[in-house]
């Protein structure tokens, strides 16, 4: 199986890409990497907007950045490592998402890991959504919090802990917790389920809890500028306590956060490609082209599971979520799912045990705005032949209506 999992690329993530062909034998540990390359549709890349690849208007701005100020700083951002690029970039996210004032960190993960410790600590309380990433939850143990979970994306079960929380206090001395925070997603990172906002914001604000929003999957992929899942379902940024954060918590984390303190800033193109970018999606570059990528994500990643779906796949996540797994269930068929895939040119990314449970593995298909209909076309005819050949249709079509699409796919 371990043929299926980080296989390199030869080329930028965009809709299609070149791979590297590996030799692998049965009995030997090591994967050998060949002079050969493959062309693949790329159904892997977290590229949602397709910025990922050469774009004309920031691929000249990080350009000119990498020659003004080179590929790294150096430094962490608390020496010599925060340029004006920097300081730029942390005051267009804040604009961009409403909020007063920002903090960058190079990684994600990190972000929770390193954040979550320095907001809340001993005496505090953490209710934690059962399915939240693995960074959250090293992020929670790492604190000194004492931690509950709630069942998945389940309202009713976070209102029911906070009020034995709140009635019962803390353990030993019986004290009101110093603090609560609870914590989701706004597209859970393996479900693709899109948070239940409106309702757990209402709940935290009934019991005077704060809310912590991981947009990791969402900010630039979902809502109608963009804007992620705050927009999508009409929550006023102002309720979320820690999205990017208030000013004051922003200059706390300055001074206390070890990835802001210690690591090494984000190098400075990739700032500016995320400045370009964000430009870009607000029409500041003087044209529509944000506004059409935002159309043609959501109009690709909706097609492409209802077809997905039509084809009788188990797939997971909500309308308009740009990542949707398609459901493999045992073991075996996860690298037989990914060998044929790519045996037809078509490379997916594949989640077994420990990721998710043992006989929960998937394929987590990854839509871009730079997959034209075409792409989309073939991708579902390969999956739909591969999909027979594994045996997981788990919900085939009437036979009749199997022979009705077998020719046709639906244009989008």
């Amino acid at each position: 199986m371990k043929d299926c999992f980080a296989r390199p690329i030869a080329s930028a993530p965009d809709a299609w890409f070149d791979m590297v062909e590996r030799d692998w034998n049965d009995g030997e540990k090591v994967i050998d990497r060949t002079t050969n390359r493959r062309r693949c549709l790329n159904l892997g890349s977290y590229n949602y907007l397709g910025f990922g690849s050469f774009d004309e208007y920031c691929t000249p701005r990080v350009i000119e950045s990498l020659k003004k100020l080179s590929a790294s700083t150096c430094s962490s951002r608390v020496d010599a490592g925060t340029t004006s690029v920097h300081v730029e970039l942390e005051e267009c996210v804040a604009k961009y998402v409403g909020k007063h004032s920002a903090i960058v960190f190079g990684m994600g993960y990190a972000t929770n890991s390193f954040i979550i410790p320095v907001l809340i600590g001993k005496g505090g309380l953490i209710i934690s959504d059962s399915l939240n990433h693995s960074s959250i939850i090293n992020g929670a143990r790492g604190s000194g919090a004492n931690i509950r979970i709630f069942q998945h994306n389940t309202p009713s079960h976070l209102e029911r802990i906070l009020r034995e929380e709140i009635a019962e206090r803390q353990t030993k001395t019986h004290k009101p917790w110093k603090k609560i925070i609870v914590i989701v997603e706004g597209i859970y990172s393996m479900e693709r389920e899109i948070c239940k906002l409106p309702e757990i914001v209402s709940i935290c604000k009934k019991y005077k809890a704060y809310v912590y929003l991981d947009e990791a999957h969402s900010i630039g992929a979902i809502g109608n500028t963009g804007r992620g899942v705050c927009e999508l379902l009409g929550v006023n940024t102002a309720d979320m306590d820690i999205m990017m954060g208030t000013f004051r918590a922003i200059q706390y984390l300055k001074h206390h956060c070890p990835a802001h303190l210690y690591a090494t800033s984000i190098s400075t193109p990739s700032a500016q490609q995320i400045i370009s970018a964000i430009r870009v999606i607000l029409g500041e570059d003087g044209s529509n082209r944000g506004a059409q990528k935002l159309a043609r994500i959501r109009e690709n990643s909706n097609y492409f599971r209802s077809e997905l779906r039509n084809m009788g796949f188990k797939v997971l996540g909500d309308v308009d979520s740009p990542v949707m797994p398609i459901m493999l269930y045992h073991p075996a068929k996860i690298p037989a799912f990914s060998r044929e895939c790519l045996r037809e040119n078509v490379a997916i990314a594949v989640v077994g045990f420990t990721a998710t449970p043992l006989m929960l593995g998937r394929a987590r298909i990854c839509i871009s705005a730079s997959h034209s209909k075409q792409d989309l076309i073939k991708a579902l005819e390969v999956i739909s032949k591969v999909g027979d050949l594994t045996g997981i249709k788990y919900f085939p079509a009437a036979p009749k209506k199997q022979e009705e699409e077998k020719d046709t796919i639906k244009p989008v």
